[in-house]
């Protein structure tokens, strides 16, 4: 239990129904949809279209999704792959013979097809109670109104309006600046996009006007997408993937996710008594460092476009995870592993709801970097991610770029099941960090008997390619000690990621946490 004298936030408890995100808004709308009727997916596509209005440089209707979800009466996870593809023209070659070494953030060829909606249409077609028109609504109206900006969202606002280009400046842009705390955001020709959505569905979206006015202001700027390559049909399906770790099971999206990384450095965990070590001590972090450096050497190797994953069995495997293992020093720390996939840390939002039936939904949705592209179509405004740097340049590997392949995402949600049962849908945003705050959440609740809002709070540490990040909450006689033992440290100027869950306990009750690192919170009734 928290020490009630010191700031911070409990846990919030329900039993009608339950969401945690990244907003406020979000929340709410959520949770007005399931008194309105709806269960937990039409709150999730509810609450996380809302966000792009609210969060507009982390996600948008422009951008890609991964979902798990629970059946209520089997308890079997379903996933589902919102993301979407080069477009068929798109080559690593031509990228070559002009001298990049890396796709460029803020190009055309960094953009693939956005495919959340898509995602979300399927959703609320076959999943979902009250249908497309219904649980649009929202959106339509604050995106059509407005929301005022939120502390964290005008603090990353500002740092990456630079990125916005065209006339994207002036739909994400207050008189040339970055929106400020409290100003009034509107995305109208965003509740145009919307508002045609709820009357005719994805196409929509994915043929004519709409979908001509992507193509055009990609193609003025150099890009080689097409009316085809956004009216192709899609593949969604996908299979979850799972580990465990002191009897829980952790459930993970498949590639071309980096879930299976998560499962990895758990598994490296394992060998090492971290319920032995001090949970904020220099032990721990140095270990949880090592592992995730070994980790996602492995997801940098392997994992890609689902069709070109071929080492999923491989990551998984127990045996591998022992010799990683045995690599760790316990004293030092290990040289970087060279980077092979491009461009992996940056922002998204996360979504997560329980309703009183038992569903539980863990949606993660992104444009990737901040403001993703910065490239908006002309008419409507939608601004298109970057998914496509995710990609690499390098010849022959699984993850090169490739007309009509998926680039390796960073967005991971994730589930805990224990005894067969769901017991917590949870999200942890931060790019590259994912897989690594995946694995500590569940570290700081099973090695340490964390509650569940301070398995939130608790300070981060991350090995970021070259780089120890260490949050300020660590103290410094911590930073001077991994700096002894060869880690080069540095306090991020960002905090680390962003984390929501829900508790879905025996009796029925429902425990909310959100991260104080995002503007979000729980909400529930």
């Amino acid at each position: 239990m928290r020490d009630f004298h010191l700031p911070g936030r409990s846990e919030v408890l329900a039993t009608n129904g339950m969401c945690a995100t990244s907003h406020p808004l979000g929340a709410q709308v959520a949770v007005d949809i399931l008194k309105q009727g709806g269960n937990a997916m039409d709150a999730a596509i509810a609450g996380a279209i809302v966000l792009g209005i609210c969060e507009p440089q982390m996600t948008g209707i422009g951008g890609d999704c991964f979902v798990l979800y629970s059946d209520p009466k089997s308890g079997q996870v379903h996933a589902l792959n919102g993301s979407g593809h080069a477009p068929a023209a798109a080559s690593a070659d031509k990228l070559r013979i002009d001298g990049h070494t890396k796709i460029p953030l803020t190009s055309p060829d960094a953009v693939t097809i956005p495919r959340a909606i898509d995602a979300f249409c399927h959703l609320s077609n076959n999943v979902g109670r009250l249908g497309l028109d219904a649980i649009l609504q929202p959106a339509i109206h604050y995106a059509d109104s407005g929301v005022p900006v939120a502390a964290r969202v005008a603090f990353d606002w500002a740092n990456d309006a630079d990125t916005l280009q065209g006339s994207a400046r002036d739909i994400y842009l207050s008189n040339g600046a970055a929106f400020q705390r409290g100003q009034i955001f509107r995305a109208p020709g965003q509740a145009e996009v919307l508002r045609r959505l709820a009357k005719s569905g994805r196409d929509a979206f994915y043929t004519g006007e709409i979908a001509d006015d992507m193509v055009a202001s990609l193609r003025a700027f150099g890009g080689a997408h097409t009316a085809e390559d956004f009216a192709a049909p899609c593949d969604l399906s996908a299979a979850p993937i799972s580990g465990i770790y002191k009897g829980v099971d952790l459930i993970e999206h498949p590639p071309n996710g980096q879930g299976a990384t998560a499962i990895l450095m758990l598994n490296i965990l394992k060998h090492f008594d971290i319920a032995g070590m001090d949970p904020l001590g220099t032990e721990r972090a140095h270990i949880e460092a090592e592992a995730a450096k070994l980790a996602y050497d492995a997801r940098n190797r392997f994992i890609a476009d689902p069709d070109h994953t071929a080492r999923l069995d491989h990551m998984l495997s127990p045996e591998t995870a022992q010799k990683l293992a045995a690599l760790i020093d316990p004293k030092r720390a290990m040289s970087a592993p060279a980077e092979v996939s491009e461009a992996v840390h940056k922002d998204t939002i996360y979504i997560t709801v329980v309703d009183r039936d038992g569903m539980a939904v863990s949606l993660i949705y992104s444009i990737f970097h901040g403001f993703g592209s910065g490239i908006a179509s002309d008419k409507f405004g939608i601004l298109l991610q970057n998914r496509g740097a995710g990609f690499t340049l390098q010849p022959g590997h699984p993850n090169e770029l490739g007309g009509g392949k998926r680039p390796m995402h960073t967005i991971i949600p994730g589930m805990l099941a224990e005894n067969g049962r769901v017991t917590m849908p949870f999200g942890v945003m931060g790019g590259a960090y994912q897989p690594n705050g995946h694995a500590r959440f569940l570290s700081n609740l099973v090695d340490f008997d964390m509650d569940l809002q301070q398995a939130l709070d608790a300070p981060r540490a991350f090995a970021d390619g070259a780089v120890t990040k260490v949050e300020r909450g660590y103290s410094d006689q911590v930073r001077q000690e991994l700096t002894d033992m060869g880690h080069k440290v540095a306090i991020p100027d960002t905090a680390i990621g962003g984390a929501q869950a829900i508790r879905i306990r025996n009796d029925g009750v429902l425990e909310g946490a959100s991260d104080p690192r995002k503007d979000g919170c729980a909400l529930g009734y």
